[in-house]
């Protein structure tokens, strides 16, 4: 439960006040917890999705849930893929150690630069065009798709923490990224593909008849991605940060909306 508060007190902006003491281990630990705060997420969606249906139209109802989702997440994987664009957008000198730094240094700057603001519209803008192709599909593939959404996101990045290195000597994202062992990966493996056999055992009748296959290759995906940002991040900064962390739950939600797009095309040809 402790891990569960901290991660809730990290990752939204629900106010809950932590009254006991914790330090760098506690916070490390509570990443195993991160899976189930993606699920209080997921399960938001779907509540104010069906609330809003009952009121608004469809292209209203999207745009309200990602406002939700970002207001919900407090902007910090926004902040993060904004910062983490404007770093990437620094030209080579050459010098790849004076690159890296300066990079970082781009990336700590509160200022958003124009590659990061337009980072920011693209992907909303392709998460609000790829929800409004899903909400057309059955209500399973809607609802397991807003549920799931944030869960794939925290997972990916509990990936990274596990396999990365930490960019930086300070800062929180070092203590997650350094702090992240084989236990909390494995229980947030474990508790991920869990809920997905759980889930399309449960509603078997309403989902697709190779969902499972969706579902293996759903994580074969979502943890090569994670690798690759792994390595993209060690050349551009020297490892990673707490804002490229952000910034990939961003894309790896955008990635997920892509993959349950192009599944139900493939699967109804």
């Amino acid at each position: 439960m402790k891990s569960f508060m901290i991660a809730l007190q990290f990752l939204t902006i629900i106010p809950f006040n932590i009254k006991a003491v914790y330090n760098e281990t506690d916070i490390a630990k509570s990443s195993s917890a991160f899976i189930f705060v993606g699920f209080l997420q997921g399960l938001f969606l779907i509540l104010i999705s069906f609330i809003l249906n009952l009121i608004f139209h469809e292209e209203l109802v999207i745009a309200l849930l990602l406002l939700f989702l970002v207001i919900l997440n407090g902007g910090f994987h926004l902040d993060g893929l904004s910062d983490t664009f404007d770093a990437l957008s620094v030209k080579s000198s050459g010098d790849i150690g004076k690159d890296r730094q300066k990079r970082l240094a781009v990336m700590k700057d509160s200022t958003a630069g124009p590659i990061g603001i337009t980072a920011i519209i693209f992907v909303l803008a392709l998460k609000y065009l790829s929800l409004k192709g899903i909400t057309h599909m059955s209500y399973f593939s809607l609802y397991s798709t807003l549920l799931f959404m944030p869960v794939i996101s925290k997972w990916t990045m509990i990936t990274a923490m596990f396999h990365g290195t930490s960019a930086r000597k300070d800062g929180l994202g070092r203590i997650f990224i350094e702090g992240v062992k084989g236990r909390e990966y494995a229980i947030s493996t474990i508790v991920l593909i869990i809920s997905l056999v759980a889930l399309y055992l449960i509603f078997i009748r309403f989902a697709p008849e190779a969902q499972y296959i969706f579902n293996i290759l759903l994580l074969v995906t979502m943890y090569y991605f994670s690798r690759l940002w792994i390595v993209l991040c060690n050349n551009k900064f020297g490892g990673l940060t707490g804002d490229t962390l952000g910034a990939l739950s961003e894309l790896t939600e955008l990635i997920f909306l892509f993959m349950v797009i192009i599944w139900s095309r493939l699967y109804t040809l």
